[in-house]
């Protein structure tokens, strides 16, 4: 008996040392595994121009400066300061000592001049066909040189002044590679990226999952997870219930009807923030009917807004209805602009003035995944088939694979398309100049999808990237927004939440305006 006694306390005692290894074990191997709608395309920061690509890529590399937590001002990162000439054309960055890539390769001047040339000069040996970087075309094109000034300091010469340009160089694909990857890999390197951030690349197994392990040499400290995985799962219902089952830590793309199935749920939280984004209907202008204003209106009158927002978001809890492209989170929002209210009647009236030939079935594209600003996207543009036919406009619904449906609207293939934008910086310019300027017409690579050319609209944001005064800049960002409000080449349809679920046990997330998925300071208990 005395004999069993002890031995029961010594089981005990065994299995609660054993147990406390064990739990110790798994905090010390703890991982977080994130659901999200897409697999990346690429993870070559300079060629991103998606928000999934991007969500991984922001834990793998960094930039000279970054956005600060929650904010969409700038603070030190692989740069520990920076300073401006007097008439703002140069910048000099100092880079932090020490700073090593994954590989083991020092961060220095040298690298990131190195990076960015592949960007900048357009002979650079490490451009390949594939290489559009059309971020550095749209926010980059008055870069005049590239300077290395000692080991730790690089310098940046502008043709003129850009008020733009230090929240720029914070943008996802100004994310720092490393040189040693470039010339190993070559056109692979998109999908072997070496970086310095908080998580090396481990393994893409495309469209199951991409595996991160934390970097214990960080500067920053090392991340408190060991691992984390992307795992794309396009359908959000599914997303939801896996989140529910502790197959996955934390998902996006929530459907706003599982928004209170969410808050039930003592294992899950859910964390919301006004977004900084926008969908829309792009029209290629370059195409008729759609070359013809009163056309363009008149779709604008035909849909209703207003519906849409009732069925699709939440009873319009998470969203609202659109009537300009800027968001109304940022600055120089035109409020004074008067929505195109929904009115069937006055679009059947401008069909009628306009004499187009409306006889053939046009396209209207939608986008394969959901997005923060577009929930339902194939029942959303079923809602506006429906509201086009009214006023006479037959259309067919098509949709492609994220990667392709990119690339052929950035060609001008479409007669329409469903599309957003969710802003990299704060700042106007980044919204107005990326979806309006005649400049992100070119085919193949541009961001400016209803191909509208103004010079109208060239001219005020032109001015508005020479003026530095943000005053002066805001008026010039209200005239643009009157003259998109007149010519309608676009119809903004929703301004959304930004949402994302977790189990409870998972801290440490925090939602930013631009929408990036950093995981840093993010720890399972």
């Amino acid at each position: 008996m005395k004999f069993l006694k002890i031995f029961k306390k010594i089981t005990i005692v065994f299995l609660i040392l054993f147990s406390s290894s064990c739990l110790s074990e798994q905090k010390k191997e703890s991982y977080i595994v994130f659901a999200k709608a897409k697999d990346a395309v690429t993870l070559d920061p300079a060629d991103i121009i998606e928000s999934e690509s991007s969500a991984v890529s922001q834990n793998i590399f960094e930039t000279l400066v970054r956005y600060k937590d929650e904010k969409t001002e700038v603070e030190p990162a692989l740069a520990e300061s920076w300073s401006t000439s007097k008439d703002g054309k140069v910048w000099i960055f100092k880079i932090r000592k020490n700073i090593k890539f994954h590989d083991g390769t020092l961060c220095n001047a040298k690298a990131v001049k190195f990076c960015y040339d592949r960007q900048f000069n357009k002979k650079n040996p490490y451009r390949y066909p594939t290489s559009k970087f059309e971020y550095w075309n749209m926010f980059f094109g008055n870069v005049k040189s590239i300077d290395v000034i000692d080991p730790l300091t690089i310098s940046f010469t502008l043709s003129e002044a850009d008020p733009t340009f230090l929240s720029n160089m914070a943008l996802f694909t100004m994310g720092v590679v490393s040189p040693t990857a470039i010339k190993t890999y070559g056109r692979n390197v998109f999908k072997n990226p070496v970086g310095t951030g908080p998580f090396k690349f481990g393994v893409w197994l495309q469209n199951e999952k991409i595996l991160l392990k934390s970097n214990p040499e960080y500067w920053g400290g090392e991340p408190k997870i060991k691992k984390l995985i992307f795992k794309p799962v396009p359908d959000n219902s599914v997303r939801l219930l896996e989140l529910e089952n502790d197959y996955v830590s934390g998902i996006d793309g929530i459907n706003p009807d599982d928004i209170p199935r969410i808050e039930k749920n003592k294992d899950l939280k859910i964390l919301s923030q006004a977004g900084m984004n926008v969908g829309y209907l792009a029209m290629n202008n370059e195409k008729p009917p759609f070359d013809n204003k009163k056309v363009r209106l008149a779709i604008t009158y035909a849909i209703n807004k207003e519906a849409m927002v009732k069925a699709f978001f939440a009873g319009g809890k998470i969203g609202m209805s659109a009537k300009n492209l800027l968001s109304p989170t940022v600055w120089g929002y035109n409020d004074d602009i008067q929505p195109h209210k929904y009115n069937k009647e006055k679009a059947k009236q401008l069909i009628k003035e306009s004499k187009v030939d409306l006889s053939k079935t046009f396209e209207l594209w939608t986008l394969p995944i959901s997005r923060p600003y577009m929930p339902h996207p194939y029942k959303i543009a079923e809602s506006i088939q429906s509201d086009l036919r009214d006023i006479g406009i037959k259309t067919k619904i098509v949709s492609y694979e994220w990667g392709t449906y990119f690339s052929k609207v950035s060609k001008g293939e479409h007669d329409m398309c469903l599309l957003g934008w969710i802003g990299d910086n704060g700042d106007p310019d980044n919204f107005l100049y990326t979806l309006l300027a005649s400049r992100n017409t070119k085919k193949g690579s541009a961001s400016n999808y209803a191909f509208y050319k103004s010079s109208e609209m060239d001219m005020y944001l032109d001015e508005a990237k020479r003026v530095l005064d943000k005053e002066d800049r805001t008026k010039l960002y209200m005239k643009a927004q009157e003259v998109f409000h007149k010519d309608a080449p676009f119809v903004p349809l929703f301004h959304s939440m930004q949402l994302v679920g977790f189990r409870k046990n998972v801290y440490g997330y925090k939602l930013h305006p631009i929408g990036a998925k950093i995981f840093k300071n993010v720890y399972v208990e």
